[in-house]
Formats: C-alpha cells, structure tokens, sequence
C-alpha cells in the first residue's frame, strides 16, 4: 500500500493549459474518486500518475518516493481502462498472467498469482475462455484480475463500468467495493457518474477545468458544498437554486415583488441573508402543500414516477426553471395543473453568494 501526493501538477497541451496547477494528497489505502464532466482533466490526472501522461510541471511521489521521471512500469501502479484492453487472441488465464511473464515472474508463481485472483473474482470457470467469449462484466473483471495479479501499490481506474449497462454497473460497483474492502490498497477511480462517485469514494474530489473544486468524504460534498458548481454536480435530481434580494427592514427574503419569506422561516439571520444572492434547496428538503398557506406558490407542470418516490416539478411563476420536489410515493396526493405551496425545510437550506460560494450559516 502507498499514499500518493501531488504537488503542483501542472499540464499544457500547446497554448491549452489543461492542469493549471493540482495539489492533493490520497491517503494510503483510500479509496479516492476523480469526479466530474467531460473534458475537466481528471482522466488526464489519472494518466499523469500512472506515468502514462508526461507532466509539464510538478512532482508526483507514489509511497514516499518521487516517480515524476519514472516509467509506468516503475511506479508500483496498476491501471484498468474503460475499453478493458484484453488481447483477443488470449485466452482469460493468459491475460490475467501476461504482465507478470513480461516482468520475469516464474510460470509457477504466474499460475499460482492467477488461479487465486480468479477465484476471488469469480473467473476460475472462465480461464480457458478468450475475451470474444465473455460477457461486459466478464471481461471487466478480467481486466481488474489483470490488475490485481501484478500486486501493485496503487490501482487506477479510468471509468471502468461506463460500457456496462445500468444493472451490470450496479453490481460492479458492489464487486469493486468488496474489492477494496478486501485488498485495502490505495486507489484512484475516475468517473463522470456522480452516483459512483457517492456510493464508492471514501473522498471525493470534484474536477472543474482542470481544478479541484472540494475534496471530501461524499456526505459532507453534498450537505456542505463549497459552492453552486458542486452543489449542482452533487445529487440526482438537481439542488434547486433560488435567486433573491433581502428587505432587512421587514427581515424578508425576496423572490419576486409578490413573493417572499421570512428569516426566521429559513433559519436565516440579517447578517447571513446579506451576504447571499441564492438559496439552494435539494429536492428532498422541499414538500408540497395547500397554495393558501405558503408565500411560495406554483403549478405542478410534470409528474414523474420512480416507485419508491416521485418527483413533481413545480412552475413558480417569477423562474425560468422548474423547481423540482422528491416525495414518498405516500405524499403524492396534487395531480398536473394543480396549483400548490412549497415548504422548504430549513434546516438543509444552503446560502451562496455572488460568486457561488456558500455562505456559513453559524
């Protein structure tokens, strides 16, 4: 096992300044998700410590040691791809054991390392297979038996489960948690899937343009966001963003000339309500009520169904946007077109200010 830190990684592709300038430090035996949307540089951050990437500034250290000029073959790290990469022409038992031939190891102990990697993933009566014959779980699996064999310090993942369809990746994130759980080696899992990021991290560190925006275990990111970018990525559905002004005198929050709360319904003090220009919600925190006894009042314009809840989207009439509520199905009792109230919970209302920052409430 090895902690890895990153110390002012930096990465130009050009004129193009992918990293401007990273630190971070992932702790020995962490399990450390990347997480963000396309093109913010968290698989380019995964390359650079494999040592699959060259950094154009900066110093990568793997277990205390600096690996910032060391091939990836020397930096005790193993890395498992989106596409799987298995050698079609091999069968799983070959795959698994091709990287330890390569490196020297005996056949004796590559077939020893191998039949046990199988086993815990549960491979053994698929070894004789070729990758053409497996399933996308299948030969995932093989992909991480690969992985797992050489005994690497570190493991690196580079959205492993995006090709699985949605019931496969739920169980592999289960396999992979087992996996980590078992192993305890320290590992780096790059995703853009926010509900893998939630369910598997012990951290999160949320990319944005190639900066971290916040680092931190998955509950605290959603219940105390730096700010609206990951307040936003966080959560599915969307936190609700609230633009208001504040009338200290009558010691309001404003929403539109004819809408508007009070502090004390908010939880909100003078000093806090003058330091913001949004209010985020998540839809769980909001429930649905009779329009005569709330000052915020909609139309509900779309129900959605989910089973074990329901999502009713609601037009205020001073927003653009919906504002989304999550119900158990027992709550649901307004039907499409319905004119309703909205009570916000305001013990998990956030305030971010003009720059998208979140305003500390105590």
């Amino acid at each position: 096992m090895a902690a890895i830190e990153l110390k002012g990684v930096t990465k130009h592709f050009g004129e193009t300044v992918v990293i401007p300038g990273l630190d971070l430090q992932v702790h020995d035996g962490e399990f450390m998700v990347f997480v963000g949307p396309s093109g913010c540089g968290k698989s380019t951050m995964l390359r650079m410590v494999a040592g699959l990437e060259s950094m154009t500034d900066g110093r990568i250290h793997i277990g205390g040691e600096d690996v910032s000029t060391k091939g990836p073959s020397e930096r005790g790290a193993a890395m498992v791809f989106q596409s799987y990469a298995l050698y079609p022409h091999m069968t799983v038992e070959e795959n698994m054991g091709f990287g330890l031939r390569m490196s020297g190891t005996s056949k004796s102990d590559t077939a020893k390392l191998v039949l046990e990697t199988a086993e815990r993933l549960q491979l053994s009566p698929l070894l004789k297979r070729y990758p053409k014959q497996l399933s996308g779980g299948q030969r995932q699996r093989v992909a991480i038996g690969r992985a797992i064999v050489r005994r690497p310090q570190v493991f690196l993942f580079d959205e492993p489960l995006s090709n699985l369809d949605a019931s496969l990746r739920v169980q592999m994130r289960i396999e992979l948690a087992k996996l980590h759980a078992d192993l305890k080696t320290t590992m780096i899992y790059v995703t853009h899937d926010q509900t893998e990021a939630m369910t598997l991290g012990d951290r999160i560190a949320v990319f944005n343009q190639g900066r971290i925006e916040q680092v931190g275990a998955p509950m605290d990111l959603y219940e105390s966001p730096a700010n609206t970018f990951v307040a936003q990525f966080l959560g599915s559905p969307k936190i609700n963003l609230l633009n208001f002004a504040v009338d200290a005198f009558h010691q309001h929050v404003l929403f539109d000339s004819k809408s508007s709360m009070a502090f004390d319904a908010l939880g909100l003090s003078l000093a806090v309500a003058q330091q913001g220009v949004q209010l985020g919600v998540r839809p769980e925190a909001i429930q649905l009520c009779s329009s005569e006894i709330s000052a915020l009042q909609g139309v509900v314009e779309f129900i959605e169904q989910l089973g074990d809840a329901t999502l009713v989207h609601v037009r205020l009439p001073w927003r653009e946007d919906l504002i989304t509520a999550k119900l158990s199905q027992r709550q649901v009792e307004f039907r499409m077109g319905d004119r309703v109230g909205l009570q916000l919970d305001a013990s998990q209302i956030l305030v971010f200010d003009q720059h998208g920052k979140r305003v500390k409430l105590a």
